[in-house]
């Protein structure tokens, strides 16, 4: 509906011609960049071509810009996108609202991540995802020299080149990359799933997670870490908290958040740790083994734990694994020390190469399925030796 606005006139006394495009009573209004003395609208409305050719002109240029908004109109149904006033609006200024570009929807991904933390993600995946987007946008400085790249921009060659980026620039092994990768990908779909974008680019684009042995500690290396004494305290902290997760296959962050009421007795007066995995929010629990009590009785008074209510003093992360390679070095175990070697630990020469049958793991070590602990489930040759030695004299001459 074209219209003119009578109360705010031009300072050449003319009023602006004003369009309203309502589109399911959602509506917006524009001018169309002309204007005409406020006495002569009613014969525009009228369509006298007989008059003036100020309104003849007016009349012929109304007429033209109808038309380009069914145009639009026609062209937005064989896309077969979503006809709104504003897209409409739009199109007649040349606002090209394909143009969308990749940071600010990964940003706005990554703003609902954060709100989610502890109910559908865990703060680690929050990170993760703002390591990736950091990656990406110096990827692209890199590479383009801007700030962000439009989405109709990213095809594989973009991808083959930020990989590449991640594995050199950033040094990143193959797993990491990959995992950096499938972040990346996730907002990619978004894009596709939301019509944002035509074409996926990943659509031919394969990246698997190459299989990795991960350490763990041998019966002898741990027996070395229990005994060995420590004249500095917080390596005796760290070793302590490290021989938990040994004996009770918890990762840090669970290590982390325990707390007197995580302590369950049973029925015959053992001690459980029952708690939920942060990062998965599945139930886990744990039997305490004696000298996981031990640790824990060790620690009662702590005056950390007393303030803070936490059954150890648990260190950050990045601390916990910098003093566990000093731990190393004075236990001389060529091997590289971390938080998380201790859930490996657990899984392999705790309880599956004591006999513990890997339904049992699985259930202690909170996953879902048998086939995520069968990632833990590599045999040392001192059991393999003891399995065959069962059939030896069968087979003996």
């Amino acid at each position: 509906m074209f219209y003119i606005r009578r109360n705010r006139l031009l300072k050449n006394g003319e009023a602006a011609i004003m369009v309203r495009i309502t589109v399911e009573r959602q509506h917006t209004e524009m001018s169309v960049y002309r204007s005409i003395k406020p006495e002569l609208w009613s014969f525009v409305k009228s369509c006298n071509l007989n008059k003036s050719k100020e309104i003849t002109e007016t009349i012929k240029y109304i007429e033209y810009v109808r038309r380009l908004f069914n145009d639009y109109v026609v062209e937005m149904h064989e896309k077969d996108k979503d006809i709104t006033a504003i897209g409409l609006r739009n199109a007649y200024l040349g606002i090209n609202t394909d143009d969308k570009t990749i940071v600010p929807i990964f940003k706005d991904h990554n703003e609902s991540v954060k709100k989610l933390i502890g109910k559908d993600f865990a703060k680690a995946t929050s990170q993760r995802y703002e390591t990736c987007l950091l990656h990406l946008k110096n990827y692209i400085k890199q590479r383009y020299n801007e700030e962000d790249i439009f989405l109709k921009k990213i095809n594989p060659d973009f991808i083959s080149g930020f990989e590449l980026y991640l594995k050199t620039t950033r040094n990143c092994n193959h797993n990491t990359t990959v995992k950096y990768i499938r972040n990346f990908k996730k907002i990619i779909r978004i894009c596709f799933l939301n019509g944002w974008i035509t074409k996926d680019p990943f659509a031919s684009i394969k990246h698997s997670l190459k299989k990795v042995d991960k350490d763990f500690l041998t019966e002898e290396e741990l027996f070395k870490i229990m005994n060995k004494k420590f004249t500095i305290e917080r390596l005796e902290f760290v070793r302590d908290v490290f021989l938990f997760g040994c004996f009770t296959g918890l990762a840090y962050s669970d290590l982390f958040k325990l707390t007197s009421k995580n302590l369950v007795k049973d029925e015959e007066d053992k001690m459980w740790i029952h708690t939920r995995r942060t990062k998965t929010g599945t139930i886990c629990h744990v039997p305490l083994l004696p000298i996981a009590l031990l640790i824990i009785e060790k620690y009662k008074y702590n005056p950390q734990c007393s303030i803070l209510d936490k059954l150890l003093p648990v260190y950050s992360n990045q601390k916990i694994n910098a003093y566990l390679k000093e731990i190393g070095d004075l236990c001389e175990i060529n091997k590289n020390l971390s938080s998380h070697m201790g859930r490996h630990t657990f899984a392999t020469t705790v309880t599956l190469n004591n006999d513990v049958p890997i339904e049992s793991v699985s259930k202690m070590l909170g996953h879902s399925s048998i086939r995520m602990t069968q990632v833990y489930a590599r045999l040392l040759d001192k059991k393999v030796g003891k399995d065959m030695g069962q059939i030896y004299n069968k087979y003996s001459i």
